[in-house]
Protein backbone atom coordinates (compact mmCIF):
# COMPACT_ATOMS: atom_id res chain seq x y z
CA UNK A 1 0.00 0.00 0.00
CA UNK A 2 1.20 3.49 -0.80
CA UNK A 3 0.55 4.90 2.68
CA UNK A 4 -0.03 1.79 4.79
CA UNK A 5 3.53 1.65 6.08
CA UNK A 6 3.22 5.13 7.59
CA UNK A 7 -0.15 4.27 9.11
CA UNK A 8 1.22 1.15 10.81
CA UNK A 9 4.30 3.06 11.96
CA UNK A 10 1.97 5.49 13.76
CA UNK A 11 -0.01 2.58 15.24
CA UNK A 12 -2.99 3.28 12.98
CA UNK A 13 -5.00 0.79 10.92
CA UNK A 14 -3.91 0.49 7.29
CA UNK A 15 -6.73 2.73 6.11
CA UNK A 16 -6.30 1.95 2.42
CA UNK A 17 -6.62 -1.80 2.93
CA UNK A 18 -9.34 -2.16 0.32
CA UNK A 19 -10.04 -2.79 -3.33
CA UNK A 20 -11.86 -0.12 -5.27
CA UNK A 21 -13.26 0.18 -8.76
CA UNK A 22 -15.77 2.17 -10.75
CA UNK A 23 -17.27 2.14 -14.22
CA UNK A 24 -18.86 4.79 -16.40
CA UNK A 25 -21.06 4.02 -19.39
CA UNK A 26 -20.57 6.50 -22.24
CA UNK A 27 -23.42 6.73 -24.76
CA UNK A 28 -24.33 9.11 -27.60
CA UNK A 29 -26.02 12.32 -26.50
CA UNK A 30 -29.65 11.43 -25.79
CA UNK A 31 -30.63 14.93 -24.71
CA UNK A 32 -31.38 13.73 -21.19
CA UNK A 33 -27.99 12.86 -19.68
CA UNK A 34 -25.09 15.24 -18.98
CA UNK A 35 -22.61 15.72 -21.80
CA UNK A 36 -18.86 15.13 -21.84
CA UNK A 37 -17.26 17.87 -23.95
CA UNK A 38 -14.85 16.16 -26.34
CA UNK A 39 -14.03 19.35 -28.22
CA UNK A 40 -12.15 20.99 -25.36
CA UNK A 41 -10.23 18.20 -23.68
CA UNK A 42 -7.33 19.21 -21.49
CA UNK A 43 -4.05 17.41 -22.10
CA UNK A 44 -0.83 17.72 -20.15
CA UNK A 45 1.97 16.75 -22.46
CA UNK A 46 5.51 16.04 -21.32
CA UNK A 47 6.65 19.18 -23.14
CA UNK A 48 4.37 21.37 -21.01
CA UNK A 49 6.64 20.97 -17.99
CA UNK A 50 6.01 19.40 -14.61
CA UNK A 51 5.72 22.40 -12.27
CA UNK A 52 2.34 22.72 -10.49
CA UNK A 53 1.57 25.89 -12.44
CA UNK A 54 2.41 24.26 -15.78
CA UNK A 55 0.23 21.25 -14.99
CA UNK A 56 -2.69 23.42 -13.85
CA UNK A 57 -2.39 25.64 -16.91
CA UNK A 58 -2.39 22.70 -19.33
CA UNK A 59 -5.26 20.82 -17.69
CA UNK A 60 -7.52 23.67 -16.59
CA UNK A 61 -6.74 27.05 -18.12
CA UNK A 62 -5.99 25.95 -21.69
CA UNK A 63 -9.23 23.98 -22.24
CA UNK A 64 -11.29 26.73 -20.59
CA UNK A 65 -9.82 29.34 -22.92
CA UNK A 66 -10.49 27.13 -25.96
CA UNK A 67 -14.11 26.82 -24.83
CA UNK A 68 -14.40 30.57 -24.29
CA UNK A 69 -15.00 30.05 -20.57
CA UNK A 70 -13.52 31.45 -17.38
CA UNK A 71 -12.79 29.83 -14.03
CA UNK A 72 -16.09 31.14 -12.68
CA UNK A 73 -18.02 29.30 -15.39
CA UNK A 74 -17.16 25.99 -13.72
CA UNK A 75 -19.06 25.07 -10.56
CA UNK A 76 -16.73 22.29 -9.40
CA UNK A 77 -13.14 21.32 -10.14
CA UNK A 78 -12.49 17.67 -9.22
CA UNK A 79 -8.88 16.48 -9.16
CA UNK A 80 -6.90 13.84 -7.25
CA UNK A 81 -9.68 13.06 -4.82
CA UNK A 82 -7.62 11.23 -2.20
CA UNK A 83 -9.29 10.87 1.20
CA UNK A 84 -7.28 13.19 3.42
CA UNK A 85 -7.60 10.92 6.47
CA UNK A 86 -5.36 8.52 4.52
CA UNK A 87 -2.85 10.98 3.10
CA UNK A 88 -2.39 13.36 6.06
CA UNK A 89 -0.91 10.76 8.48
CA UNK A 90 1.43 9.64 5.70
CA UNK A 91 2.76 13.16 5.25
CA UNK A 92 1.21 13.72 1.81
CA UNK A 93 -1.10 16.52 2.94
CA UNK A 94 -4.66 17.22 1.81
CA UNK A 95 -4.26 16.59 -1.93
CA UNK A 96 -7.68 17.78 -3.18
CA UNK A 97 -7.34 20.97 -1.13
CA UNK A 98 -3.87 21.62 -2.54
CA UNK A 99 -5.23 21.18 -6.06
CA UNK A 100 -8.11 23.62 -5.71
CA UNK A 101 -5.82 26.15 -4.03
CA UNK A 102 -3.49 25.97 -7.03
CA UNK A 103 -6.49 26.44 -9.34
CA UNK A 104 -7.60 29.46 -7.30
CA UNK A 105 -4.09 30.92 -7.42
CA UNK A 106 -4.04 30.58 -11.20
CA UNK A 107 -7.46 32.24 -11.37
CA UNK A 108 -6.01 35.17 -9.44
CA UNK A 109 -3.02 35.51 -11.77
CA UNK A 110 -5.41 35.53 -14.75
CA UNK A 111 -7.54 38.17 -12.99
CA UNK A 112 -10.60 35.91 -12.98
CA UNK A 113 -10.99 36.50 -9.24
CA UNK A 114 -9.49 38.82 -6.64
CA UNK A 115 -6.85 37.53 -4.23
CA UNK A 116 -9.21 38.24 -1.33
CA UNK A 117 -11.73 35.83 -2.88
CA UNK A 118 -9.36 32.85 -3.12
CA UNK A 119 -10.67 30.95 -0.11
CA UNK A 120 -14.27 31.54 -1.16
CA UNK A 121 -13.37 30.05 -4.54
CA UNK A 122 -11.70 27.10 -2.79
CA UNK A 123 -14.71 26.47 -0.54
CA UNK A 124 -17.36 26.81 -3.24
CA UNK A 125 -15.64 25.14 -6.20
CA UNK A 126 -13.41 22.49 -4.65
CA UNK A 127 -14.38 18.86 -4.06
CA UNK A 128 -13.27 17.01 -0.89
CA UNK A 129 -11.52 13.68 -1.28
CA UNK A 130 -13.75 10.60 -1.38
CA UNK A 131 -11.47 8.03 -3.05
CA UNK A 132 -8.94 5.58 -1.66
CA UNK A 133 -5.37 6.00 -2.83
CA UNK A 134 -5.28 3.05 -5.21
CA UNK A 135 -3.98 3.41 -8.76
CA UNK A 136 -5.83 5.95 -10.87
CA UNK A 137 -9.05 5.77 -8.86
CA UNK A 138 -8.28 8.96 -6.88
CA UNK A 139 -8.48 11.18 -9.94
CA UNK A 140 -11.46 13.46 -10.45
CA UNK A 141 -13.43 10.63 -12.06
CA UNK A 142 -15.21 9.38 -8.89
CA UNK A 143 -17.03 12.73 -8.87
CA UNK A 144 -18.62 12.09 -12.29
CA UNK A 145 -21.70 10.36 -10.87
CA UNK A 146 -22.29 13.07 -8.27
CA UNK A 147 -21.86 15.79 -10.90
CA UNK A 148 -24.28 14.08 -13.28
CA UNK A 149 -26.92 13.79 -10.55
CA UNK A 150 -26.52 17.48 -9.68
CA UNK A 151 -26.81 18.53 -13.32
CA UNK A 152 -29.91 16.45 -13.95
CA UNK A 153 -31.43 18.02 -10.82
CA UNK A 154 -30.55 21.49 -12.10
CA UNK A 155 -28.14 22.20 -9.23
CA UNK A 156 -24.95 22.40 -11.29
CA UNK A 157 -24.19 23.79 -14.73
CA UNK A 158 -20.62 22.66 -15.31
CA UNK A 159 -17.86 20.56 -13.74
CA UNK A 160 -14.28 19.86 -14.74
CA UNK A 161 -12.97 16.35 -14.16
CA UNK A 162 -9.19 16.17 -13.90
CA UNK A 163 -6.75 13.28 -13.89
CA UNK A 164 -3.18 14.31 -13.27
CA UNK A 165 0.15 12.69 -12.69
CA UNK A 166 1.27 9.13 -13.12
CA UNK A 167 3.16 7.80 -10.12
CA UNK A 168 5.04 5.28 -12.24
CA UNK A 169 5.93 7.75 -14.97
CA UNK A 170 7.09 10.24 -12.35
CA UNK A 171 9.20 7.66 -10.55
CA UNK A 172 10.82 6.48 -13.77
CA UNK A 173 11.34 9.76 -15.59
CA UNK A 174 10.58 12.66 -13.19
CA UNK A 175 7.93 13.72 -15.74
CA UNK A 176 4.17 14.07 -15.36
CA UNK A 177 1.09 13.55 -17.51
CA UNK A 178 -2.64 14.16 -17.23
CA UNK A 179 -5.96 14.89 -18.91
CA UNK A 180 -9.21 16.71 -18.17
CA UNK A 181 -12.69 17.19 -19.58
CA UNK A 182 -15.79 19.28 -18.97
CA UNK A 183 -19.17 17.90 -17.98
CA UNK A 184 -22.22 19.96 -18.90
CA UNK A 185 -26.00 19.57 -18.44
CA UNK A 186 -28.19 17.69 -20.94
CA UNK A 187 -28.61 19.50 -24.23
CA UNK A 188 -32.25 18.55 -24.64
CA UNK A 189 -31.46 17.52 -28.21
CA UNK A 190 -30.86 13.94 -29.21
CA UNK A 191 -27.63 13.32 -31.09
CA UNK A 192 -27.92 12.34 -34.73
CA UNK A 193 -25.10 9.83 -34.22
CA UNK A 194 -26.53 6.33 -33.98
CA UNK A 195 -25.46 4.12 -31.10
CA UNK A 196 -23.15 1.24 -31.93
CA UNK A 197 -24.85 -2.11 -31.39
CA UNK A 198 -23.29 -5.42 -30.37
CA UNK A 199 -23.81 -6.68 -33.91
CA UNK A 200 -21.90 -3.68 -35.26
CA UNK A 201 -18.99 -4.45 -32.94
CA UNK A 202 -19.01 -8.14 -33.89
CA UNK A 203 -19.06 -7.30 -37.59
CA UNK A 204 -16.15 -4.90 -37.17
CA UNK A 205 -14.12 -7.44 -35.21
CA UNK A 206 -14.77 -10.14 -37.80
CA UNK A 207 -13.69 -7.78 -40.56
CA UNK A 208 -10.45 -6.90 -38.78
CA UNK A 209 -9.70 -10.54 -37.94
CA UNK A 210 -10.38 -11.53 -41.55
CA UNK A 211 -7.96 -8.90 -42.82
CA UNK A 212 -5.36 -9.98 -40.27
CA UNK A 213 -5.63 -13.66 -41.17
CA UNK A 214 -5.29 -12.77 -44.84
CA UNK A 215 -2.04 -10.94 -44.17
CA UNK A 216 -0.66 -13.82 -42.10
CA UNK A 217 -1.55 -16.45 -44.70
Amino acid sequence: FMNGRDHVKKKMPALEDCMGNFAILLVPDDGELPVMRLDVLGKHTVAAGSSPQAVTTALILDPLERAGLSFLDVDKFAAEMHINEITLPAGAGDVPLANIKMTAALAVTKKAIEKADMMTFVKERGVPGIAHTQGHIPSGVPFVGHACDAMVAGKMKRAMIIGKGSLFLARLTNLADGASFLLEPPTGKKSSVAAVSKDDVKALLLEVLSELSGKLA
